[in-house]
């Protein structure tokens, strides 16, 4: 039904696709693999949403990226209708809602940050920040299951909540580069970086 009122199969996969991942890039290829279309009817409907305004895209590497516009006006109301048409971990096994669940069950995270490839950047040193405490053994074991169905390596690092605040207030390289880059928060439950990011 989704699709007759969309008008199109490519674009319903691709809105489910993008509202699923607020924060993260995709390019051309990649989500014709996603969602299994013709890449001639991906670019035409790309071309279409960009448009609307409702995707945004750009460019890295020499390489054309395109994520969901969450400043579009009725960003809330699609992700409403499309998270009830599919539910997250249909489109990708590492989407943003779904990682952060999965994250939550091999530890307790404060803060959970993704960057580089899970944001579909090249720029940055590392892929997943988790502040907080965890089962090891598990989270090695989730994050293996992560690079097998994303296709690529998983950089990650574990930080205790007195030492990441260090970071921030010091602003040090590692930290500083993240944020000056592409990132996406899943998780900040004591606003600590919210607030830091307000104030620099």
């Amino acid at each position: 039904m989704i699709e007759q009122l969309f008008g199109s199969k490519t674009r319903v996969k691709l809105l489910q696709l993008f509202l699923a991942n607020p924060g993260r890039s995709f390019y051309v290829r990649e989500m014709t693999r996603k969602i299994d279309e013709q890449i001639n009817s991906v670019r035409r409907e790309l071309s279409n949403l960009l448009g609307i305004g409702i995707i945004k895209s750009d460019s890295v590497n020499n390489k054309l990226y395109y994520e969901v516009n969450q400043g579009y006006k009725h960003f809330k109301a699609l992700q409403s209708i499309f998270s009830v048409e599919l539910p997250q971990q249909d489109i990708s096994p590492a989407s943003q809602g779904d990682l952060l669940k999965r994250l939550q069950t091999v530890g307790s995270f404060d803060v959970v940050i993704t960057a580089g490839s899970l944001v579909g950047s090249e720029s940055s040193d590392v892929d997943l920040i988790l502040v907080g405490s965890s089962n090891k053994q598990k989270l090695e074991k989730l994050i293996k299951t992560i690079e097998l169905e994303e296709g690529s390596a998983v950089r990650y690092t574990v930080l205790p909540p007195s030492e990441f605040k260090y970071r921030l207030e010091i602003k040090d390289r590692f930290m500083s580069t993240v944020l000056n880059g592409k990132f996406a928060i899943l998780n900040d439950e004591s606003g600590v970086l919210r607030k830091f990011l307000e104030v620099n």
